[in-house]
């Protein structure tokens, strides 16, 4: 339940003093069950990021289980890094209980809600940009997040330094829409985050990808160089963080909207 819900259920009084102070306690914690899990159900108020659960190494049960208590408490959750059998039975599950499902192109991320569709502020823009096709399933996993956190994402992928004439039309829709930050996904040389750093007023956060041989396997070249660049405005996050980036930008719009 998002804060502005709470505060106009208090407000009309269908939500008792004590709730609401359960609601928006920085200590409130709910186990589930056989210790699988802690969850931290207010982070969405606290911090205005849902729920994200990483799925790798989980069993399907435990997931499915940590899905059903989050989504008892908050309208959505994310959950990043599961396998495709595990996430054909989630869709199954999701369709059995009425649950808004979508699962990122190429990715391995699902955005889940209770509701049948999930509100964006079209105020609230960010831009997302993946330099090659490889790279696309960590743009969507920015892109899912930045959709959690309600916030609209303009998206132009396959841009990259091979053909860099492709990227200017992307850039300029980008500053035309306003958008008030931009994720650069890119493996190889990593370059791209740089250009684009180079040609715009608004923050820059460069997502390196585990794409490349060599020097450039698992990421490594992408990250150097993106770290090295000489270009103000770029902050980078880890190999393949494209979670970290979409809450990051997320943040920035969500905040310039509010003011």
């Amino acid at each position: 339940m998002r804060l502005e819900e709470i505060l106009q259920k208090y407000n009309e009084g269908s939500l008792s003093l004590n709730d609401f102070k359960k609601l928006i306690s920085f200590s409130y914690v709910e186990n589930i069950e056989k210790n699988i899990a802690k969850l931290d159900i207010n982070r969405e108020i606290r911090r205005g990021i849902p729920e994200i659960i990483y799925a790798e190494k989980k069993e399907y049960s435990d997931i499915v289980t940590i899905v059903t208590k989050v989504l008892h408490r908050n309208d959505i959750v994310v959950i990043s890094r599961i396998s495709k059998d595990y996430a054909k039975k989630l869709q199954v599950y999701c369709k059995k209980n009425k649950y808004y499902f979508e699962i990122g192109k190429n990715s391995s991320t699902i955005l889940l809600s209770k509701n049948k569709s999930i509100k964006v502020n079209e105020n609230s823009r960010i831009g997302i940009i993946s330099a090659g096709t490889s790279d696309i399933g960590i743009a969507e996993e920015a892109r899912l997040v930045s959709k959690a956190m309600g916030c609209h994402a303009i998206i132009s992928y396959d841009v990259g330094v091979a053909g860099i004439h492709r990227i200017f039309s992307s850039l300029k829709e980008m500053i035309n829409q306003n958008v008030h930050a931009i994720i650069v996904v890119a493996g190889m040389e990593g370059a791209l985050p740089s250009i684009v750093s180079s040609c715009v007023d608004v923050p820059v956060i460069g997502v390196p990808t585990s794409i490349g041989y060599g020097f450039g396997s698992d990421g490594v070249a992408a990250l150097s160089s993106m770290l090295q660049s000489c270009s103000l405005g770029l902050t980078v996050v880890n190999i393949d963080n494209g979670i970290g980036a979409g809450a990051y930008a997320s943040l920035i719009s969500n905040r310039m909207c509010s003011r």
